[in-house]
Formats: C-alpha cells, sequence, structure tokens
C-alpha cells in the first residue's frame, strides 16, 4: 500500500506539499501548520490567535486521518519572536489546552528568522500515531 494523502474536507487544496501523509502502520506526519484557516486565509495577526488556529489545524488532519489528539506523539513549534512567546506563556498555556486538552506529546520549539508566509507568526509540525 502507498502511503495515504490525509486532506481535511473542505480544505483549499495543499500545492507543493501535503497537509498529512498516513503510513500503512498507522504514523501520521503532519505538516507544517501554520495560524490560517482552511481557506489559507489569516484571521488574526497575534500570536495567540495564530497558534490556536494551527493547533486547531494540526488536529483537523490527525481526526481526518482517523486519530485524536491524544494521539499525537511529536510537536515541532517555529516561532518567530522569542521574547513573545516567552512573555505570553500563560496566554500560551490556556489555548493550548483549549485545543489539545491536557495531552502533552514530546515537543521542541525553534526560533526562526522567518516562514515562508510573511503573516506566519508560528509554524507547527506534528507525528501522531493512529492505532
Amino acid at each position: 500500500m502507498a502511503h495515504e494523502i490525509i486532506q481535511p474536507d473542505g480544505w483549499a487544496p495543499a500545492k507543493g506539499y501535503a497537509n498529512g501523509m498516513l503510513t500503512e502502520d498507522g504514523q501520521l506526519f503532519v505538516g507544517g501548520q501554520i495560524g490560517w484557516n482552511a481557506q489559507q486565509v489569516f484571521e488574526t495577526h497575534d500570536f495567540i490567535g495564530q497558534m490556536e488556529q494551527a493547533l486547531r489545524n494540526i488536529l483537523d488532519v490527525v481526526e481526518a486521518a482517523g486519530g485524536r489528539a491524544e494521539h499525537i506523539t511529536r510537536l515541532t513549534w517555529y516561532v518567530t519572536d522569542k521574547r513573545e512567546y516567552l512573555a505570553r506563556q500563560s496566554e500560551i498555556g490556556a489555548a493550548y489546552r483549549r485545543i489539545m486538552g491536557r495531552h502533552f506529546p514530546a515537543m521542541a520549539m525553534v526560533v526562526v528568522a522567518g516562514l515562508i508566509e510573511d503573516e506566519a507568526l508560528v509554524e507547527i509540525e506534528a507525528t501522531a500515531v493512529i492505532s
């Protein structure tokens, strides 16, 4: 069996990448998600709003593959502003729990000079295991 491309219903088509790739053994690799909606439109230019949307996007891909938040095993975050991230820790935690609940997979945080989409303040990629 070839790997299955995962694309949530109603999402604008991904161009040059897949939002998710599901392997035969249930590993799901979620491509980097940014803070735009299903139609690839930024509804906010605020870090917390974009972070929540990126996490919602990840969860949408996981759910489209038949999984739930607790199936996520790894998150890698790319942020453009370390100071803002550190200054807003309590807001970040509250927003995270609104989307992911109290599920805390292995995580890494990387500070970057910029992201491909100029409006993006955060990008998050994920791995999940769906059994």
